[in-house]
């Protein structure tokens, strides 16, 4: 629970606003059906009900994007309502809303929300004394609605920084091992659910050591970079590449498999052969494949592509090597072949 608190700030913000309803709203609702207001009451309750639904729901299914939609404009319409029937009073509870509403929803829906809450609350005459408290009132509004806006914005792109910085690798732009755990977990969960094919590839550079020392590290980053957009070049968008480590790397394949697959790895090899090049001549790269099986675990699959790999390293380098769960109608070539190897 705590870990979630943590790691998702609209739940978190979601879960605050919860607390916060059943602390400060509940006494009011039971003060005001104790002195015969059982509008005011009701709303209340509404409100209170509301909140904690939309909480739950969160915290069931993740949706915090829409849950936090709901969840804004509850708060702005019910703070709105709550003025409407117990006076000038009511009107302190629409600021608390008009800031937690910038990190329920973007800036954008935030600011509509605002508006739309303010002009209400002024076309609600009745609940000023005078036309200065209006007044009043609209700019303190207005100023507490800017002022979240610019923290939220910058919050927002803070927080969009941070992630960048924790999931891409800074030297070649592809996602880092973190993001690849992730999106290795959701690509298991979707061939579970659709029955689709997914095929991994770990890729690893042959002798990349000895250009590091020859000629330097900054023409092993180049070399590394190269890689890394031949390979975006030559295969598809839904095809997603991460840096594994060092000059490693893992390339996952939606929706293909037996022939297609072969015809890939073929192609792949090819273009890297042809293109692949720094100052002391050719670079060539090892490549272990596997299939994800019915059931298996994402260790597992990781583990027969990182075994499929070192087998192509130890067998001559400049390789294609199968996991030994395809069989050769599958991939239409034995496991190792020297067909692959060219």
């Amino acid at each position: 629970m705590l870990k979630r608190l943590r790691t998702d700030f609209r739940l978190s913000i979601i879960t605050l606003l919860g607390a916060s309803a059943l602390l400060g709203i509940t006494p009011f609702a039971i003060m005001r059906f104790l002195q015969g207001n059982f509008v005011a009451g009701s709303i209340d309750t509404s409100i209170l009900l509301s909140i904690c639904g939309v909480m739950a729901y969160a915290w069931i299914t993740g949706d915090t994007r829409r849950s936090g939609m709901v969840l804004a404009v509850i708060a702005c319409s019910g703070a709105v309502a709550v003025a409407a029937v117990v006076g000038e009073v009511g009107l302190f509870w629409l600021y608390p809303c008009l800031v937690t509403a910038f990190f329920l929803v973007s800036p954008r829906i935030a600011t509509f929300l605002n508006l739309v809450s303010i002009a209400a609350m002024t076309a609600l005459g009745d609940v000023f004394q005078s036309d200065v408290q209006m007044w009043t009132f609209t700019a303190t509004a207005l100023v507490v609605s800017a002022t979240a806006f610019a923290f939220a914005h910058r919050t927002d792109n803070q927080r969009e920084r941070l992630e960048h910085l924790a999931t891409i690798d800074p030297l070649t732009g592809v996602k880092n091992r973190r993001s690849m755990d992730e999106e290795l977990n959701l690509a298991g969960a979707h061939a579970e659910r659709s029955g689709l094919s997914y095929a991994l590839v770990m890729l690893d550079i042959d002798h990349f050591k000895k250009v590091n020392d020859e000629y330097g590290h900054g023409v092993g980053d180049v070399v590394l970079v190269d890689l890394v957009t031949l390979i975006q070049q030559s295969t598809r968008k839904s095809d997603q590449l991460f840096r594994y480590g060092g000059e490693e790397f893992v390339l996952l394949l939606p929706g293909v498999d037996g022939a297609g697959l072969t015809a890939v790895m073929n192609n792949l090899q090819h273009i890297m052969r042809k293109k692949m090049r720094h100052p002391g001549g050719a670079i060539s790269a090892s490549f272990g494949v596997a299939l994800l099986g019915p059931g298996e675990s994402i260790e597992s699959w990781l583990e027969r592509a990182d075994t499929a790999l070192y087998e192509a390293k130890e067998t001559g380098r400049d390789r294609v090597v199968f996991s030994d769960n395809m069989s050769a109608a599958d991939a239409d070539v034995s496991v190792g072949s020297p067909e692959l190897a060219g």
